[in-house]
C-alpha cells in the first residue's frame, strides 16, 4: 500500500513539478540522483531536478514494491521516460528516503542506470 508521502513524491515528479517536489525537503535535506553529487537544500534540489526535467519530455513511475519502516521508505519502481525525440525508455529504479521529525525529507536517494535514456 502506497503511503501518502510516496504518492505525493511520485505525483509531483511525474508532473515534472520541481518546485513542488523541492518543498517536500527539510532546509538541509539532501538528494542524491544516481551517481551524481548530492544536492543540499530545497533550492539546489529544485534547480537540479528542474535541469534534469528539461532533458526529457516527461516520465511516469510504476511502483513494483515498497517497504516502510519507521521514518524510512524504500520503493522499487519502473520508470517510463518519454524522450524529447518521441520514443520511450523504461528503466528499473529504487528510491529511498528518510523523513525528519517534522515529516520533511532529509535524505533522498535514487539508484538507477540512466545510460539507456541518453543512448
Amino acid at each position: 500500500m502506497q503511503t501518502e508521502l510516496a504518492s505525493r513524491v511520485f505525483t509531483l515528479v511525474d508532473a515534472t513539478d520541481a518546485a513542488g517536489f523541492s518543498r517536500l525537503f527539510a532546509a538541509q535535506g539532501r538528494m542524491r540522483f544516481g551517481n551524481n553529487e548530492p544536492m543540499t537544500g530545497p533550492g539546489e534540489i529544485e534547480a537540479g531536478v528542474g535541469g534534469f526535467f528539461s532533458t526529457i519530455k516527461g516520465l511516469r513511475h510504476k511502483v513494483v514494491r515498497e517497504w516502510h519502516i519507521g521514518a524510512d521508505s524504500v520503493i522499487e519502481e519502473t520508470v517510463d521516460y518519454y524522450r524529447l525525440t518521441g520514443d520511450t525508455v523504461t528503466i528499473p529504479a529504487v528510491t529511498m528516503w528518510h523523513v525528519d521529525e517534522t515529516g520533511l525529507i532529509d535524505d533522498f536517494r535514487v539508484y538507477f542506470d540512466l545510460a539507456p535514456l541518453f543512448a
